[in-house]
């Protein structure tokens, strides 16, 4: 069993009051959306309306020390709710992309890495959490390389 998650809004909350100056002051950006899909957020795990404000913001993926260390751009809605899906569930964001699946040991090494359709996603978490030596992954969009979600053992 699967828990996929989704950044807390609380992480992000102090920048939707900021304007445009800033923000580029702390490397984000302010940005309407105007094609679905295309500004995936990674609070709601949704994909933004057309016309939807969002705001572009570096963030730090994997802040624990070790070499994977890393950060990257992520997207945030200013109307986002923090996600909340029952076990073995997978967002509908996930599915309509190519999505790297990446394992960490306890240690935050990668252990594995696993490209894999979205539609098919259940496929590799399992049998990925099903190794004793995995202890979670974290899952980014193939393409552009960003990440999207974290996924533990339920």
């Amino acid at each position: 069993m699967f828990q996929i998650s989704g950044l807390r809004r609380d992480e992000f909350e102090e920048l939707f009051a900021l304007d445009d100056d800033s923000l580029g002051r702390r490397g984000a950006k302010r940005c309407v959306a105007d094609k679905k899909p295309g500004f995936p957020c990674r609070v709601s795990l949704q994909d933004a309306e057309p016309g939807e404000r969002v705001v572009l913001v570096p963030y730090f993926h994997q802040a624990e020390q070790s070499p994977y260390r890393a950060s990257g751009p992520i997207f945030v809605r200013e109307s986002a709710r923090s996600a909340s899906f029952e076990p073995d569930t997978v967002p509908d964001l996930l599915r309509s992309r190519l999505l790297s699946v990446r394992s960490f040991d306890d240690n935050h090494l990668m252990i594995g890495a696993e490209v894999v359709d979205g539609r098919q996603v259940e496929s590799v978490l399992g049998p990925t959490l099903a190794n004793n030596l995995v202890s979670y992954l974290h899952i980014h969009f193939a393409g552009p390389g960003c990440y999207a979600c974290r996924v533990d053992r339920s």
